[in-house]
């Protein structure tokens, strides 16, 4: 498993923010603390947070939402300069991303009622898949993954809206080059739920004030991140590619040589 350190930092207002530090990676090297950290979007940082963020001085953020999302989000709160850089992956036929933000920053009451309709874990799943096949989900993952093994970008900050989905398969991505075990993988990926309990409480309760005949139940699939969903991910990839290591050559584009650069700048 993991063996992995507590950080010692926490944003308030990202609280599924975290070090992919100390995670085992191949032949029993470490993810080096500090240079890796997942995050949901930073404009609900509070100015508490931008001392901490100051601190962990991303060279690089990456912003994984559509314009679509950017466009009724707050700007991410950020200190120094890095560099931004958008990949967006976002599919106009899997249109559950736009109701999540559009939940989260609590204005889009219409949303709730398509969320009901969209966000079951069977189009979560749906989704996942979608992850490993869509043309411009590879594009743009593979991408970020091609930034992770440039020095220049180090410390990266990357992040979608909620922080659990697009992020987290990008971890699972990460993870797996530097050699992480599928069970550690899945142990972060998981640890969202935790991570956001109150807030993904706080939102459901809103939304049965809000809308008294609505199934928040309904809802909870998509403020959650699941086994299945990942799962579905996994699956996707051995149908499409057989292994992993297929998966990221030949349909994310990352060579041998970014490969080796991965494991040299993020591994200790």
């Amino acid at each position: 498993m993991s063996g992995r350190s507590e950080q010692g930092w926490e944003l308030v207002g990202a609280p599924n923010a975290r070090d992919l530090g100390g995670l085992v990676g191949v032949d029993g090297r470490r993810v080096r603390p500090g240079v890796l950290i997942r995050t949901p979007a930073l404009g609900r940082l509070t100015d508490e947070d931008l001392p901490v963020l100051a601190k962990l001085g991303p060279a690089c953020v990456v912003d994984l939402r559509d314009h679509s999302e950017t466009a009724v989000a707050p700007p991410d709160r950020l200190t120094g300069e890095p560099r931004v850089v958008h990949l967006p992956v976002h599919d106009a036929e899997h249109p559950v991303f736009t109701y999540v933000s559009a939940v989260l920053l609590g204005h889009d009451l219409g949303a709730y009622e398509a969320l009901a309709e969209q966000g079951t874990p069977a189009a979560m799943a749906a989704i996942y898949r979608w992850f490993v096949s869509g043309e411009s989900a590879r594009a743009n993952f593979g991408a970020a993954v091609r930034l992770a093994a440039r020095a220049e970008n180090l410390p990266l900050v990357y992040h979608c809206s909620a922080g659990k989905d697009r992020t987290g398969w990008l971890t699972v991505l990460l993870l797996s080059a530097l050699g992480v075990d599928e069970a550690a993988i899945r142990a972060d990926y998981l640890a969202n739920n935790r991570l956001t309990e109150s807030l993904r409480e706080v939102l459901l309760e809103a939304m049965r004030r809000r809308m008294p005949g609505l199934d928040v139940e309904a809802v909870r699939p998509v403020l959650e991140v699941r086994e299945e969903y990942l799962d579905a991910a996994y699956a996707e990839v051995r149908r499409v590619h057989g292994s992993f290591g297929a998966y990221l050559r030949d349909g994310l584009g990352v060579t041998d040589d970014v490969l080796a650069a991965l494991r040299g700048q993020l591994l200790e």
